[in-house]
């Protein structure tokens, strides 16, 4: 089953972490490849943002990102795995997690 994983954090939080936090990066990353999978991508700040909506035919651009909380999405990862616990332990694995959230859904698999 494959699910992807959403990480969420605080920019503050994350300016903030040592830069121990990138070896702990590349410790993940190849643990991923060693089993198989694809590392992620992270993302530029939130400030870099831009959302688009369309209501009644009118598309309005914002600048930023969609929701306005503390938390801002900041990467991605896939896992291929047996099941959802196994998904939930590379979740954990993540070094963002200590950092904010990592949220973990399957992938629809489109008929």
């Amino acid at each position: 089953m494959r699910y992807m994983c959403l990480i969420h954090h605080d920019e503050a939080a994350l300016a903030a972490a040592p830069p121990s936090l990138w070896g702990e990066y590349a410790a993940f990353n190849e643990a991923m490849a060693k089993a198989g999978m694809t590392a992620g991508e992270g993302l530029e700040p939130s400030s870099k943002a831009t959302s688009v909506r369309v209501k009644a035919g009118k598309k309005t651009v914002l600048d930023g990102p969609y929701a306005d909380t503390k938390e801002q999405f900041a990467g991605y990862f896939i896992v291929d795995v047996p099941d959802l616990d196994a998904a939930l332990d590379w979740a954990a694995r993540c070094p963002s997690a200590q950092y904010g959230t990592v949220e973990v859904r399957p992938i629809k698999a489109w008929k």
